[in-house]
């Protein structure tokens, strides 16, 4: 075969190809008419959700699109997301995970790594953190034998007291790692002056604050990496997934190392000698010559997510301004519509200089309400209005928790208040006009009763 047919050849079978994705895209689009068609709501008896995933034909087509590649690890959708993501970040490093909670142990594992020499997170060193968080949130610097240090978050930001994070700081520090609280900032601004003044790391846990603005640049901007997650219940998703994002150059290295399998090879999946030396190299005492892409260089992971996560996560990038504005809108529509029992209900309020994209819509029983948590959210709860604590309320109360090495800078009396009385409800982009009109109603009866 000549070389101009071989190229004939190849053209036509890219077009057959093609054609025939298209009949399968034709049939998707098709079925998804009647699968993806919303549900009537009916008072009383449909859910009102906490969260939930958000998805279109578009979404379908690029998840069979991918399959039908059959790449079933990481590949062309994965670096499209990647660089996308990045790009919405303002960052030039992102790198897709399988979940925000991998992220959170991937940030966390970098930071050891022995190239950082007296930076790296050692046994015995500190983290100074938030005990109204998320387990994954703290687990990771539990791992690997450093010591969380607590400091107490406000009502209705339900972000760090920022004077109890600075107490916090001591010789054995090495870095701060908190969450965007339910979307709403920390106070970057301060974190990142108490982080550069102690020579400290810090970790922005973005899993709930994807699109969440301070004084005007994206969290996850601020701090030496940034965390996120997708799975359903966030700003975007892909099922399971999650990532992580740096601007900086070296860190990126080794959390792309530990992220895959902690080998010093860089090679994409399916691909080999990228560096131009694949059996050149003597690291370690290893023998000289050594398969680069079996050479480890950490303690690592595979911590990969598949293309076909990938390729939703794509797709949903281009709805995300959308979501956000829902979550925004919705988070009004609760709080002008609530404002009128704030003398009963703690209602949320954003942090200073910041523009959250809401994950919940968070709400703690005064003391004095003449009713308990307890009573309020089984009143929702028995009609379909869904509700969630705020996450593990205090985590030194977790059963797991129960003789970890941990300090704490005060009592937490504020994070106990938060376990006792505080819960969520939603105010993602499902919810329709109805459904935000029948909580309102539901609270109204509540509250005209108790």
């Amino acid at each position: 075969m000549t070389e101009k047919t071989a190229g004939k050849s190849a053209v036509g079978a890219a077009a057959q190809d093609a054609a025939l994705r298209e009949k399968v895209f034709s049939a998707v689009r098709e079925y998804a008419q009647d699968a993806l068609a919303p549900k009537d709501f009916v008072p009383g008896q449909s859910d009102v959700p906490v969260s939930g995933r958000v998805c279109d034909v578009e979404d379908m087509l690029a998840l069979v699109d991918s399959s039908l590649d059959l790449w079933l690890t990481t590949g062309r959708f994965a670096a499209a997301f990647e660089k996308n993501f990045g790009r919405r970040l303002g960052l030039p490093h992102a790198l897709l995970v399988n979940s925000g909670s991998s992220a959170n142990l991937l940030a966390t594992s970098a930071l050891t790594a022995p190239e950082l020499k007296d930076k790296a997170l050692k046994p015995g060193d500190e983290v100074v953190t938030v005990a109204a968080s998320f387990p994954t949130t703290v687990n990771p610097a539990l791992l690997y034998g450093a010591t969380p240090v607590f400091a107490d978050v406000e009502l209705g930001t339900y972000d760090a007291v920022f004077d109890e994070i600075e107490a916090a700081v001591g010789p054995k520090t090495r870095a701060i790692m908190m969450a965007h609280t339910l979307g709403n900032p920390f106070n970057l601004e301060r974190a990142a002056a108490l982080a550069q003044k102690h020579d400290l790391w810090l970790i922005e846990d973005c899993c709930d604050a994807l699109g969440s603005t301070y004084a005007g640049k994206p969290v996850g901007t601020f701090g030496d990496i940034a965390t996120f997650s997708f799975y359903p219940a966030h700003h975007i998703t892909m099922g399971e997934g999650g990532a992580v994002a740096t601007a900086n150059g070296r860190l990126n290295k080794i959390l792309e190392s530990y992220r895959d399998w902690g080998r010093d090879c860089w090679c994409a999946p399916g691909k080999a000698d990228t560096c131009g030396k694949r059996f050149k190299w003597q690291l370690g005492e290893l023998p000289c010559g050594y398969d680069h892409k079996y050479i480890y260089s950490h303690l690592g992971f595979n911590l990969k997510a598949t293309d076909m996560q990938a390729a939703v996560g794509l797709s949903q990038m281009k709805k995300l301004d959308d979501f956000i504005a829902a979550r925004k809108s919705n988070f009004a529509y609760l709080k002008k519509g609530l404002k009128k029992f704030e003398d009963r209900l703690i209602l949320p309020e954003a942090t200073p200089e910041s523009d959250p994209a809401w994950f919940g819509f968070p709400l703690t029983v005064r003391d004095g309400a003449g009713f308990s948590r307890e009573a309020l959210t089984g009143f929702l709860e028995s009609r379909g209005i869904r509700t969630r604590l705020l996450f593990a309320g205090n985590l030194l109360r977790q059963p797991y928790f129960k003789d970890r090495p941990h300090r704490a800078v005060s009592g937490l009396k504020n994070t106990d208040k938060i376990m006792r009385d505080t819960f969520w409800i939603g105010v993602y982009p499902g919810l329709t006009g109805p459904m935000m009109d029948y909580v309102g109603e539901t609270f109204a009866a509540f509250l005209a009763k108790a």
